[in-house]
């Protein structure tokens, strides 16, 4: 009998940037405080001995200068000052020291005594020697000074700590209103723009960082929920096209080669547009521009060739179609693009125009193509997006002028819709 093993995952340790702060903080004051501590008692100890060594320099002087006058010692005016004449004069626990370090001008002597040593100059055996341990005054309280160092050190941590608690807080608060703005939230119910409240530092640079990318990520999920869509529409007519053309040939008992040749050819073209208005919602899908780039095309064979593709929709329609000679021209666009800007411009058109006419022309360089349908109710064209409305009957205009829309924003053309008794709507190349 098998079992199964389930991996144990360990947690991921939380580190809380505010602790984080505190204990770096309070090491760092504990150091510094140590430090600072070390340097103020060196301090004292050097100090100490420069007064002594001072006054045993000028003790020195004065004996060599009355020696220099007189040829004999003058008495030592410093009662802890004594003059020695030999090395093997001087104090037993001295004498040894010295002898081992005879460039060394401080000793400690037995029972707390503290020499300092001078040889007199131009007198190579004339030694001046001050036991100075009634003077001192740092050595004698250095516990004391050490004590009064370690609880200033913690005094000054604590008080680092709360600094540091309180900066940790400070710092901290902006870092978690940011996390929990975006933790477990979904992209689209994120506020478009939050950053601004965030101060401008490190963390208003990761919020700005973060409101781009969740309006590129809402812009992402906005073009899937428009491909969806679109994909739904476009893929409508050129499906009926190819099925109506099967329910034909199967039906057909007569069918001749030649209505043979037509129905398989009405089935390729809906097939080529079916691949080109994938390729064409594919490339509005992604974020990056299309990669495709821009030529010179004729605007006219693409027209009559659009305009051949959706004739089926006026079948039994009294409507005409006028397609204006200034429509021999050349606009620079790509290909795939404009070949399904001008199928759901003429589509739309010649499905809700029930009568009348639709006239195809090239105005002051803009491509316009005119209806005498229904129209489309002032609010809905100024917004492009909703379906065309008349009375209760709900003509779904709208879609394909969705991806007209954005088809124009993508390319950079730009749509006019003016509709009354009628729709126009123009698009400029420019």
């Amino acid at each position: 009998m098998k079992t199964k093993s389930k991996a144990k995952t360990k947690p991921v340790k939380f580190h809380s940037i505010s602790r984080r702060i505190v204990t770096q903080f309070c090491i760092f004051t504990l150091v510094l405080s140590a430090v600072y501590g070390m340097f103020c008692f060196l301090l004292l100890y050097n100090l100490e001995d420069a007064f002594i060594e001072r006054d045993v320099q000028q003790e020195a002087k004065y004996l060599a200068s009355g020696y220099q006058k007189t040829q004999q010692w003058p008495a030592v005016r410093n009662s802890s000052m004594n003059l020695y004449f030999s090395k093997e004069s001087l104090p037993d626990d001295l004498r040894l020291q010295f002898n081992q370090e005879p460039q060394q001008k401080e000793f400690y002597g037995a029972e707390g005594r503290h020499y300092h040593l001078v040889r007199l100059p131009e007198h190579a055996n004339v030694y001046l020697v001050a036991e100075v341990s009634q003077m001192l005054l740092v050595r004698p309280i250095r516990d004391g000074v050490l004590t009064f160092l370690l609880i200033s050190g913690v005094i000054l941590a604590f008080i680092a700590f709360v600094i540091a608690w309180l900066l940790g807080r400070k710092t901290a608060r902006p870092l978690k209103q940011l996390a929990d703005l975006v933790d477990g939230v979904a992209p689209e119910n994120i506020p478009e723009t939050f950053a601004h409240q965030y101060p401008n530092n490190e963390i208003g640079i990761l919020a700005r960082t973060l409101e781009h990318t969740m309006q590129r990520i809402n812009q992402a999920l906005e073009r899937e929920k428009c491909f969806t869509r679109d994909v739904s529409h476009e893929l409508r007519t050129p499906v009926a096209i190819i099925k109506n053309a099967l329910e034909l040939y199967q039906g057909g008992n007569k069918t001749s080669a030649e209505d043979v040749n037509n129905i398989f050819g009405r089935i390729a073209d809906a097939s080529m547009q079916m691949e080109q208005t994938v390729t064409t919602l594919l490339a509005l899908a992604r974020e990056e521009q299309t990669s495709v780039k821009k030529e010179s095309l004729a605007l006219l064979p693409m027209i009559e060739q659009s305009i051949i593709d959706h004739s089926h929709l006026l079948e039994g329609k009294p409507v005409e179609v006028h397609l204006d000679d200034s429509c021999n021209t050349k606009v620079f666009a790509q290909q795939g693009m404009l070949k399904v800007l001008l199928d759901n411009l003429l589509s739309n058109a010649f499905q809700y125009t029930d009568s009348g006419e639709v006239i195809v022309s090239v105005i002051d360089g803009q491509l316009t193509i005119e209806d005498t349908g229904p129209g489309i109710e002032q609010g809905i064209s100024e917004n492009v997006m909703e379906p065309r409305v008349k009375g209760s009957k709900s003509t779904g205009y709208g879609f394909g002028l969705s991806i007209v829309k954005r088809l124009c924003e993508h390319q950079g053309w730009l749509l006019s819709v003016v509709s009354g008794q009628g729709t126009r709507i123009s698009v400029s190349f420019n």
